[in-house]
């Protein structure tokens, strides 16, 4: 079963679900079955910011700091 993200239109309520082929969700907040399917985050979100780190220290050594803010950037 694939697991996908909705936003319900009546209520504005986000979530994920599994959902089986022939099955139409409801939301669990108000049971609108008026849904528009969103799409999901591809990698989990607790490894998203060491990926980020990892590529800005690659840049930084190899001298490219436009990925920093200006108040990370070395001063010089």
């Amino acid at each position: 079963m694939p697991l996908y993200s909705y936003r319900c239109n009546a209520c504005d309520h986000g979530f994920e679900t599994l959902v089986r082929s022939g099955e139409t969700p409801a939301c669990p907040s108000c049971g609108s079955a008026g849904l528009s399917r969103q799409l999901s985050n591809v990698a989990p979100e607790g490894k998203a910011g060491a990926v980020v780190q990892s590529a800005r220290r690659m840049a930084a050594k190899e001298g490219h700091f436009s990925n920093y803010a200006r108040s990370e950037r070395p001063k010089g």
